[in-house]
C-alpha cells in the first residue's frame, strides 16, 4: 500500500524528450567584419562554409495584455507541470491519511531519487518526516509541504540574480559573460533572452558568435541581434574562435559597450579539443583584460535529467563555471535535478526557463521554484 500511495503522488520519472529551447529564424542583421591579429594562430585546417541554412523562426512573444494576466508564479507552476502533476493530482481524494513506518519512509526516499532530486536530497527529506511524523498519520499535504520546505532551504542559498552595474563605466568595461553548455542546451536562444533583458534596463551589448562549428548557431544569433537591437561579430564556419573573442573585445571596449556576451561551441564528445579552444579564448581574454571573463555562464537542459550532472562536472573543469541558468523546466518531469546540482556543486543559479518567450526566463527564486515543484497553489501560504 505504501508504494502505491506514493507512486500515485510523486510518479515514476517519465523518458526525456528532446526539445529545442526556442526554434530559429532565417536573418537579416549585418554581421560586423573585423580582423585583428592575435598571437595565436586560427586552427589548421579551419574551413569557410559561405552556403545559406534554412532555419526555423524564433517565436514572438505574447501580447502583452495575455502575458499580465499570468504572475511569474503562475507561468512556472505551469511549466513545472510535468514535474509535479502527481503531488498535484488527487492524492488526498483517494489516500486521505497513512501512517509513516520504515516502510513507506523507504518507498518515498525510493520515488523521491527516480524523481532526480538525488539521494542527499531524498534523505533529508524522509529523516524530517520521521522526526515528526513517524508511527503517525500523514497526508499527501504534509508530504508536499516537507518537500517544498527541504527544497527551498537547499537552493536558497544559491539564488544569485545576473546583475551587472555599468553606471559608473568600471575601467573593466566591457563586462564579459563566457555562456558554455553542449549544444542543443537552449544556450544561443538563452544569449538573445539574456540580450533582451539587459537592453531593456539600458545597457548595450555586443554578442559575439563563438560557436564558429553550426553555421545555424551563428545564424540564431544574427536574428536575436536584429531583434534586441544588440550588434553582432560574427565569422565563417570553422573560423578560430579565440580570435573572434579578441575581435569582439577590443570592438567592444572602443565603442564603449556595457555588456559582451560570447557563445561558445558545445561538443563536449571531443572533450580534449573544447578544452583546448575554451583554454585558448579564457587566454585571450585575459591578455586584454585580466579580471575576463567576469562571468562563466553554464547553460543546462533540464530533460536530460541525472546527465546534467556530468555536463555540469565537465564544464567546470574546462571552464571554472560561476553560475547556472536552467532551461526547458517545461518539457520534463525531471525538474528536480536541479536539487541534485545544487547539493554536488553549490553553483549559483542565475536563470531558469519555462517556455519560449523572453519573459518565460527569469531571475531564480528559490521559495517560488519549491512550491511549484511540490505542487503547492501559489496563493496557499
Amino acid at each position: 500500500m505504501a508504494n502505491k500511495f506514493f507512486s500515485d503522488l510523486f510518479g515514476k520519472k517519465p523518458s526525456p524528450e528532446e526539445k529545442s529551447d526556442a526554434p530559429t529564424p532565417e536573418p537579416s542583421s549585418k554581421d560586423i567584419p573585423f580582423s585583428s591579429p592575435v598571437d595565436e594562430a586560427p586552427a589548421d585546417g579551419a574551413t569557410q562554409d559561405t552556403e545559406s541554412h534554412s532555419i526555423q523562426p524564433v517565436p514572438k512573444d505574447p501580447p502583452a495584455s495575455k502575458k499580465l494576466k499570468q504572475s511569474w508564479l503562475s507561468r512556472l507552476t505551469a511549466g513545472l507541470s510535468k514535474s509535479s502533476e502527481k503531488l498535484s493530482s488527487g492524492v488526498t481524494a483517494i489516500f486521505t491519511k497513512r501512517k509513516l513506518d520504515h516502510e513507506t519512509l523507504e518507498e518515498l526516499q525510493d520515488l523521491l531519487i527516480t524523481a532526480d532530486l538525488g539521494v542527499d536530497a531524498a534523505m533529508r527529506i524522509t529523516n524530517a518526516l520521521a522526526k515528526d511524523k513517524f508511527d503517525k498519520e500523514i497526508t499527501d499535504e504534509e508530504v508536499r509541504v516537507a518537500l517544498a520546505a527541504e527544497v527551498s532551504s537547499t537552493l536558497a542559498p544559491l539564488e544569485k540574480p545576473l546583475l551587472i552595474e555599468c553606471t559608473e563605466k568600471p575601467a573593466h568595461l566591457p563586462h564579459v559573460i563566457l555562456m558554455i553548455g553542449v549544444n542543443g542546451a537552449g544556450k544561443t536562444t538563452t544569449i538573445g533572452k539574456l540580450a533582451q533583458k539587459f537592453k531593456d534596463e539600458g545597457k548595450s551589448v555586443l554578442l559575439a558568435a563563438g560557436d564558429t562549428f553550426r553555421a545555424a548557431a551563428i545564424e540564431q544569433l544574427a536574428v536575436w541581434g536584429e531583434r534586441t537591437g544588440a550588434q553582432l561579430i560574427s565569422r565563417e564556419v570553422g573560423s578560430d574562435a579565440a580570435s573572434l573573442a579578441f575581435d569582439a573585445f577590443t570592438h567592444a571596449q572602443a565603442a564603449g559597450t556595457d555588456i559582451l556576451i560570447i557563445d561558445t561551441a558545445g561538443r563536449l564528445q571531443n572533450k580534449s579539443a573544447l578544452m583546448d579552444e575554451l583554454a585558448k579564448i579564457v587566454r585571450v581574454l585575459k591578455k586584454l583584460d585580466e579580471t575576463a571573463p567576469h562571468d562563466v555562464v553554464l547553460v543546462l537542459d533540464a530533460t536530460v535529467g541525472q546527465n546534467a550532472i556530468s555536463q555540469a562536472q565537465a564544464f567546470s573543469d574546462i571552464a571554472g563555471v560561476t553560475g547556472l541558468v536552467m532551461t526547458k523546466l517545461d518539457g520534463t518531469a525531471r525538474g528536480g535535478v536541479l536539487v541534485a546540482l545544487a547539493d554536488k556543486f553549490a553553483l549559483p543559479i542565475h536563470f531558469i526557463g519555462v517556455g519560449e518567450s523572453v519573459d518565460d526566463l527569469q531571475p531564480f527564486h528559490a521559495d517560488s521554484f519549491a512550491r511549484a515543484l511540490a505542487g503547492i497553489d501559489e496563493h496557499r501560504v
